[in-house]
């Protein structure tokens, strides 16, 4: 076996496949496909995404401070794809693709009802970083759907079918392979 060198890029897949809500008082909410989002700290709870300088959503978020971050199952893959190659500017998401916008405890943002999971999030600091700004947030508050929920109070979110992006590409998670610590368990 032999290995080619590439140039750098960016090439850590898969990625989770989110749809960022945002939205300034008194104006249609907008949805950004982002890929780039992910888990900073535990404690505090801490998230980011970062976002193309030139996207309608930077503007709205860089004047808010707050976003919601919807994960991407199976039944909204189509709307995640649409609404990552159409501007808010022009168009209105929610309505075109039959989206709910609801509250959220934390943030004036409407989170997306189809979504199984909606994480609450607050701009701690906006890090720029070239073609993309980083928003570093803390997460103020998470909505899940409760038909996730096990009468034990155990949410599932494995159940929800979600969605990764992988080079240019959306996969619905499949097979369980492990579970965190099964390599060392006696």
């Amino acid at each position: 076996m032999s290995k080619i060198s590439w140039k750098p890029g960016n090439m850590l897949y898969p990625l989770p496949a989110v749809m960022v809500s945002c939205a300034e008082e008194g104006k249609k909410p907008n949805i950004i496909t982002v890929a780039w989002a992910g888990t900073i700290c535990s404690d505090p709870v801490m998230v980011s995404i970062s976002v193309r300088k030139s996207r309608y959503s930077h503007e709205i978020i860089s004047k808010t401070g707050e976003f919601v971050i919807n994960l991407v199952n199976e039944d909204l893959v189509f709307a995640c794809d649409y609404c990552g190659v159409k501007s808010g500017r022009d168009t209105d998401k929610f309505k075109e693709m039959n989206l709910t916008p609801i509250n959220i405890e934390g943030v004036k943002t409407p989170a997306i009802k189809e979504s199984p999971l909606s994480l609450a999030c607050k701009v701690e600091e906006v890090k720029e970083l070239g073609s993309h700004d980083m928003f570093i947030a803390t997460v103020m508050g998470v909505t899940v759907d409760d038909k996730y929920m096990k009468p034990d109070g155990k949410f599932e979110l494995n159940d929800s079918e979600l969605v990764a992006y992988s080079h240019g590409e959306y996969f619905k998670l499949g097979e369980k392979l492990g579970k965190f610590g099964y390599s060392v368990k006696k």
